[in-house]
């Protein structure tokens, strides 16, 4: 029996309704804001269930040297006899992302580390609070675009974290920015000028603060949140110290968001907010674990007095210098197995900076040896994320599989495989072992994660490949 046209009339009413209200969701979500939080919280709840499954932090890479994972052995006697004096290149500021088809180094000598050298302290204020700064609680994930937007606010930038972002991470997806990276920004797309160097101090940090410096430094950062987030990576722009109170204050991107007011407070009110505290005490613990870089961004015509107030570390292979001194010595004074993972790590780090490829790639076995002693739960299983020195020691020292495994396993662990770095240096091992077809496919999808990526396109055009 047909129905009656009144029935038919409710059902198409019925239909209209539900067509018009998935077009409105749809209209609603595809707004770049929203559909900016959409997508990163679908992201999550794959991550979870990914994580969830096959924990990241369960996983131990194994370089070729290791005859057993689960044997742990010592081999910084092994570093001490046979790590080579540096050699650095006087006028280039080395990255492990600058060349695409790169040369080995030979001849090496031995050496004994010593420890950094020093400068007798400065006397300075008891406290310094650099004001001026515009704050901005970070889009997700976007934590080094933000803290640098702030920090030129400073200097009267007139843009925001999306105009950074826009160069450095150009696809939000990306997890990471390099602090080479940020600095080839400043000094590419603005009239400001900038430098990075490793090896900082609390002293250098007041010192840059005293003359009217902000510091941006990269740290370690394990938020507490219901889900257990692990160790990570984070910027922070420190603006201020007191001694009294034994605290830095810091603008922090990041924690902003989760203020009373949240991130949608007017910037007239953030303009009258100081910053977070944070503890002289919890500064090197988490400072360590980025071998202590540090960020100066700077007026041209005041280059002299940044290089003044950096003393020691003025020029970048003094700091690279200092900072393995300061590694090498803490590998033996440091009790925590984590504190001195990450002070071998450093060492690699810095050896790497220095060309000086064979200790490195010896310093990083050490490190990686000492793994699986940390506690599951608290181990840096997101450490190849920002710091790549690992891949360049074993590719420069023809370790070209332990290469392509440190970066199937730092890929495979991801819940999207968004590290252009680590498909960037599989792609030279797969060409330094005649597979040009991995090596393309691998610099494309480099470039896919990060469009315009240098090294990748360098590369391929000396393949003679299209990107």
């Amino acid at each position: 029996m047909d129905d009656n046209p009144t029935d038919q009339n409710k059902r198409l009413k019925t239909w209209l309704i539900i067509i018009t209200v998935v077009v409105l969701l749809t209209g609603v979500v595809s707004l770049p804001p929203v559909w900016s939080r959409v997508s990163y919280h679908s992201r999550e709840v794959y991550r979870t269930v990914k994580y969830w499954l096959r924990p990241p932090s369960q996983a131990v890479f194994v370089p070729s040297t290791f005859d057993d994972a689960l044997v742990v052995t010592s081999v910084s006697a092994a570093i001490t006899a046979n790590a080579p004096t540096p050699t650095p290149t006087p006028t280039t500021q080395l990255t492990t992302q600058s060349a695409a088809l790169p040369s080995h180094l030979t001849a090496e000598t031995p050496f004994t580390p010593v420890p950094p050298p020093t400068l007798t302290p400065t006397s300075l204020p008891s406290s310094v609070l650099l004001k001026g700064i515009s704050c901005e609680p970070q889009f997700m994930n976007n934590c080094g675009p933000a803290t640098l937007s702030m920090y030129l606010s400073y200097y009267d930038w007139g843009k925001d974290q999306s105009a950074a972002a826009a160069v450095v991470k150009p696809n939000g997806k990306d997890v990471n920015v390099m602090p080479y990276e940020l600095v080839d920004f400043v000094n590419e797309h603005t009239a400001l000028h900038a430098l990075w160097r490793y090896g900082g101090d609390l002293q250098t940090i007041k010192t840059l603060l005293n003359a009217g410096f902000p510091v941006m430094i990269e740290k370690s950062f394990e938020p507490y949140t219901l889900r257990n987030e692990g160790w990570m990576g984070h910027y922070n722009l420190v603006v201020g110290y007191d001694d009294e109170k034994q605290i830095l204050t810091v603008h922090d991107s990041y924690l902003m968001i989760y203020t009373p007011w949240g991130a949608e407070i007017p910037q007239n009110l953030w303009d009258s907010f100081i910053g977070f505290d944070f503890s002289y005490s919890d500064l090197e613990q988490a400072w360590r674990s980025f071998n202590f870089v540090f960020i100066v961004v700077y007026q041209p015509e005041r280059e002299n007095d940044v290089l003044k107030a950096l003393g020691l570390l003025a020029t970048d292979e003094a700091a690279y210098q200092i900072a393995y001194d300061r590694a090498m010595l803490e590998t033996s004074s440091l009790t925590d197995v984590r504190d001195k993972f990450f002070a071998w790590f450093n060492a690699g780090t810095s050896l790497v900076s220095l060309q000086n490829y064979s200790a490195a790639a010896t310093a990083f076995d050490t490190a990686f040896e000492m793994y699986p002693d940390i506690e599951v739960n608290s181990r840096p299983y997101r450490i190849l994320w920002y710091e790549t020195g690992p891949y360049a020691a074993y590719y420069y020292t023809e370790r070209y599989q332990d290469v392509i495994a440190l970066a199937n396993q730092t890929l495979g662990l991801m819940a999207e495989p968004v590290l252009e770095e680590s498909y960037y240096w599989r792609a030279l091992s797969y060409y330094a072992l005649g597979d040009t077809t991995r090596a393309v496919a691998d610099l494309r999808t480099s470039l896919i994660y990060h469009p315009g990526f240098a090294p990748s396109k360098a590369m391929l055009e000396q393949l003679g490949k299209t990107p």
